[in-house]
């Protein structure tokens, strides 16, 4: 009988010596009992007739006495190399609905184009490798094999490798294939089968030339290709795909291309060519948003279409999962996966995670991945997440197996902390592991949103997290925000980027954020938001924070409270001022009830609605209000309390406003006293008591000298809070101010235009601040006859104020009156009696007809209708109170919200 042996590496392989047979009574080799047990080894056979072999197998005949198999070392013939081209390891097939990309042709002009290449010798120094580096599900490996087949269909290769570096036993299992098929070399030892293919590879002095490509596929570590990395070559090319950014995988010949997302269109054309080859289709825009929801990530949109198609149900069906907070992206997984695809979507990383959490500092990836998949996917601040509460998480945190390694590691080198402590240093040092494992994007050079986690990563971070667990971290990651948070807000990018966060915090853990109390990054994010000037969105902000809050609290808790004081003032600072003090007195009702007359909270809504009465134009009101609140603080907290001293301001500003001059200055006066006695010169609401108290005596005449009591403060506020703070700004729009009323016309107009360039420095282009004070700068080139700027520059702004705080806010009214006042010094009296026309109707709606600025507007209209109807009038005599008053009234408005918080 024939039988063909076993392929292995023990016995005899058919493919690595054919033609074997063994006949008769035959030993081979000749061994006794005195080998049993030695180094060598073979096939032993015993009592066995005459037999004929194929190639390949070995013939027995007859009774078999005895059969010993064993491993040997040595083959009886090297098989001849392979004929060019060849092959070695398989190239995986296309995955269904391919895709085309840009990494492609940033590939092909990488390490070629894959077409007919030449045996011509290039310049061996040059660029003949790339590593397809990003992270897991993004498509490298496809990307790679439309490269290698392209290069092998064209005729553009010699020999083609495809080697799994998953591990280093894998790679070298690989060179040690290739080589036994190209080299002769020894099958029975890998590592030298390894170096003599790696040898081969390179260039030989009158040998044909070879055009071969590697690729090594899913590269995990650096250390498993270390010493194996092929030989530069004229006519050799690699390929890497990797998960790895480490420095050690791509250099000058390796050149690291990163691989992103689908785009959009990428996105929907995939889930389009996969529905259809199924008979299914979708609208584009339902396919747009389930793409968005994965955040065109390939694996995940190739196993959603699977799901959807296994499931039977529509992408808005499989949105709705996805967005099921007690569902996991392993309910949304597939059975069976796509494109014979090793792992489902959510544990595409976990692999990558083991690998970061090993390295430096150790044990800290793990906790600083979590700690990010609570925020915004589109960029976390660095300072977030290496300050303050974030180091304590990372320490309380750190992964245990890798803790003790760590610990170990402390001991070897000297140190002046404890074991259990985190640095910045280390936090950094652990999203630099995250960042090599292309499990989140680190891009220091962008502080302000350094810190990029693809959504689906998050979400497999997060569903692995207990219930308890879960609860910590969102409330760990509303404390680094709220510790991250400037007060007061110097940077709108940086408090946007605060914002965003806070917005995805809540989305993925709101419940967490109420229990057992709303966390206060809540309301910070709301008042944020008023500070940026963006007032309809901190109004729309408030309300949701309300309702929702009253429904996790309760209508009468005092943090629902908040949230309603929250929503009143953002009503006003859309310009409905007669509307949040008619809501603040609502609100004072169940104050009352809920903590009592006598709560600060209470007193808070109680100086609130002074506030807004006099921002309505009841300044009388407003002041009959404070002097009531002003006695019952005084009663329970004392003349001297900052509170106290804060509401006796808010009245000074209040009789100001009426008209009640000497009553005002007396107040700020002595509350300039009591708070240069209780803080010192250099506190900063000292400092704001002396701003108060210059502007007062300003509204009284004396405008020279309020502009040198401004400049005084104003060395000590540069001294003490630096050239951007807020207060130091102000000090400057209302010394400007001041020196255009003393008659220096000029300067207010250069100091004007030197503010204007550190607000829009400071606050950013749109912030309401930034808007007054161009409004501030025109009027004032206007006053210094430069009519025709005037109006332009208002022309510009009254745009941006539309946009931007819509057409009926106050300031934009003020904008608007200012324009139309321009507009009839410029001679045009007819269209300043159009806009002021329009103008007097929309502040009667908004104001009231009696407020003061409604008036004013009553008689510049009286003014130019005048001018129109008599065409002798000098048209640059106009009522210059009007404008006076807008920046008079702004500098006095800056002053107003200084205390009023």
């Amino acid at each position: 009988m024939g039988r063909r042996g076993k392929k292995s590496k023990t016995a005899l392989d058919g493919q690595d010596d054919p033609g074997n047979a063994t006949t008769g009574d035959a030993q081979t080799p000749s061994r006794d009992a005195s080998d049993i047990g030695s180094p060598r080894s073979g096939v032993w056979l015993s009592g066995t007739g005459d037999a004929t072999a194929t190639e390949g197998g070995l013939a027995i005949s007859g009774h078999v006495g005895a059969l010993q198999v064993e491993n040997f070392s040595v083959v009886s013939g090297p098989r001849e190399p392979a004929a060019w081209p060849h092959q070695v390891g398989t190239v995986p097939p296309q995955a269904r609905s391919f895709q085309h990309r840009g990494e492609a042709e940033l590939l092909r002009a990488t390490i070629g184009h894959g077409t007919a290449a030449t045996h011509q010798p290039c310049d061996v120094s040059s660029t003949r490798g790339g590593v397809l580096t990003g992270m897991g599900g993004v498509g490298k490996t496809q990307l790679a094999a439309a490269y290698a087949r392209t290069a092998w269909q064209k005729d553009s290769l010699d020999v083609l490798v495809w080697i799994n570096a998953s591990t280093r036993s894998a790679v070298i299992s690989g060179y040690a294939q290739a080589g036994v098929e190209l080299c002769r070399a020894d099958p029975a030892d890998p590592e030298q089968a390894s170096s003599t293919f790696l040898a081969w590879l390179a260039p030989k002095a009158g040998a044909r030339p070879c055009r071969w490509l590697v690729v090594l596929d899913d590269l995990a570590d650096p250390d498993d290709v270390r010493g194996l990395w092929p030989p530069a070559s004229p006519t050799g090319r690699l390929l890497v795909t990797t998960r790895r950014r480490d420095a050690a995988v791509a250099n000058t010949d390796r050149r690291a291309i990163e691989v992103g997302l689908f785009t959009q269109a990428e996105a929907v054309a995939y889930l389009t060519a996969f529905l259809a080859a199924h008979t299914r289709t979708e609208p584009k825009p339902n396919l747009a948003a389930l793409a968005a929801d994965l955040g065109c990530l390939p694996l995940a949109l190739s196993q959603a279409a699977a799901y959807i198609i296994d499931a039977g149900i529509s992408t808005s069906d499989y949105r709705e999962l996805l967005a099921d907070r007690t569902a996991t992206l392993a309910d949304a997984t597939p059975d069976r996966f796509p494109d014979d695809q090793p792992l489902p979507l959510h544990a595409t990383w976990s692999l990558s995670l083991d690998r970061a959490d090993a390295l430096r500092p150790a044990g800290l990836a793990r906790p600083m991945l979590e700690l990010a998949s609570m925020m915004d996917p589109s960029g976390v601040p660095d300072v977030v997440l290496t300050r303050g509460p974030a180091l304590t998480h990372l320490a309380s945190h750190r992964t245990r197996t890798t803790a003790v390694l760590e610990q170990r590691l402390q001991r070897q080198r000297p140190t002046r902390r404890s074991p259990t402590q985190v640095t910045a240093n280390e936090a950094i040092g652990a999203l630099r592991a995250l960042h090599r494992l292309s499990l989140l994007q680190h891009t220091p050079d962008t502080p302000h949103q350094a810190v990029r986690v693809h959504q689906l990563i998050q979400r497999a971070t997060r569903d692995s997290l207990t219930d308890d667990r879960y609860c910590d971290l969102a409330r760990t990651a509303a404390d680094a925000l709220l510790a991250a948070w400037p007060d007061p807000e110097r940077d709108s990018t940086f408090a946007q980027s605060l914002r965003d966060n806070t917005t995805a915090l809540t989305i993925c853990a709101e419940h967490e954020l109420y229990q057992p109390d709303p966390h206060d990054v809540l309301y910070r994010t709301g008042r944020s938001l008023g500070a940026a000037g963006q007032a309809i969105a901190a109004r729309n902000y408030f309300q949701r924070l309300a309702d929702t809050t009253a429904r996790h609290m309760g209508p009468d808790h005092l943090d629902t409270l908040l949230a309603r004081r929250g929503l009143a003032t953002a009503q006003g600072e859309t310009g409905d001022a007669a509307g949040a003090a008619a809501a603040f007195y609502e609100l004072l009702t169940d104050a009352v009830r809920g903590q009592g007359p006598d709560h600060f909270s209470t007193w808070t809504i109680r100086n609130d609605i002074a506030h807004w009465r006099r921002k309505a134009g009841d300044a009388a009101g407003a002041a009959a209000v404070l002097a009531e609140l002003l006695d019952d603080m005084v009663r329970a907290l004392g003349r001297e309390h900052p509170q106290t001293l804060t509401a006796r301001h808010n009245l000074a500003s209040a009789r100001q406003e009426a008209g009640e001059m000497e009553e005002a200055v007396a107040e700020c006066s002595e509350v300039l006293v009591d708070r240069l006695r209780a803080l010192g010169p250099d506190n900063p609401a000292t400092m704001a008591a002396r701003n108060n108290l210059a502007n007062v005596r300003g509204e009284t005449g004396d405008a020279k000298g309020a502009a040198a009591e401004l400049s005084e403060l104003l060395i000590a506020q540069l001294r003490v809070l630096g050239q951007d703070h807020p207060e130091t700004l102000m000090t400057r729009n209302n010394l400007a101010y001041w020196r255009g009323q003393a008659g220096h016309v000029k300067e207010a107009v250069a100091e004007f235009s030197e503010l204007l360039v550190d607000r829009r420095r400071v606050l950013g282009q749109d912030h309401p601040e930034t808007l007054m004070t161009r409004n501030n700068l025109a009027y004032w080139r206007g006053e210094a006859g430069d009519v025709e700027g005037a109006a332009a520059a208002l022309t510009e702004l009254l745009a941006d104020m539309v946009r931007v705080l819509g057409r009926n806010h106050p300031d934009t009214l003020k904008t608007r009156n200012n324009l139309a006042c321009k507009r009839g010094q410029t001679g045009d009296a007819e269209g300043a009696v159009a806009a002021l026309t329009e103008l007097l109707a929309d502040r009667a709606q908004v104001l009231g007809y009696y407020h003061p600025d409604t008036l004013v507007t009553l008689g510049n209209l009286t003014y130019w209708w005048g001018v129109w109807s008599d065409a002798s009038s000098d048209p640059t005599d106009g009522p210059r109170s009007n404008g006076q008053r807008a920046g008079k009234r702004r500098s006095v408005g800056e002053m107003g919200t200084d205390e009023h918080e």
